[in-house]
């Protein structure tokens, strides 16, 4: 198959809608798709890799390489920072390679209104309700930071028109799949 559009695709979710889940999944089947690994101040969770989920950085660090101009974007999110390193990415570009960003939505709009020919995809989970419970039950996150996260997702799930495609994850293969026709050009935008 070839992709329609070799270029920079952005999947975005509320935390718990299984965007990261997706992604992995795209990238076991297409492993010359290149994937962005962000950056982050958050402490690391139980299987976290540095250098393979996040690039776990100290405060200080993570504001030297803002001052250095190094992210594509960055944002603080749930008491954190979170940025995108912008090298690689355009590298990959460089190369004619697909680029797949897991970013929040505030970061989606970031990279889309300095890329607008990138395309957005956001992750809807079924309904509120389903949502929750998959973020309760993971069980990654404190009682806190699952409240704050909710918070958060509620506003996110409000941003979901505002991307160009959005994919409900009601059945996973389904929603791979879904993903999948984005990216090699059979999904109508919707």
């Amino acid at each position: 198959m070839k992709v329609v559009n070799p270029n920079l695709y952005i999947i975005s979710s509320v935390a718990g809608g299984g965007k990261s889940t997706i992604i992995a999944a795209l990238l076991a089947e297409y492993p010359e798709f290149y994937f962005s690994i962000s950056c982050t101040t958050r402490e690391p969770r139980p299987g976290d890799k540095d250098g393979k989920t996040y690039h776990f950085l100290s405060v200080p660090e993570f504001q030297k390489r803002i001052e250095a101009g190094e992210f594509y974007e960055w944002a603080e999110v749930h008491g954190n920072y979170y940025g995108t390193p912008k090298g690689p990415i355009l590298e990959a570009l460089r190369e004619h390679r697909v680029a797949l960003l897991d970013l929040d939505v505030q970061g989606a709009k970031s990279v889309k209104a300095i890329r607008p020919e990138s395309v957005t995809i956001f992750i809807e989970p079924p309904s509120r309700e389903i949502w929750i419970e998959r973020l309760i039950r993971r069980g990654t996150d404190s009682k806190t930071s699952i409240e704050r996260r909710i918070q958060n997702g509620i506003k996110e799930l409000d941003e979901a028109p505002s991307f160009d495609y959005v994919v409900v994850n009601d059945r996973l293969e389904d929603a791979i799949q879904d993903v999948k026709s984005i990216l090699f050009g059979s999904k109508n935008k919707t």
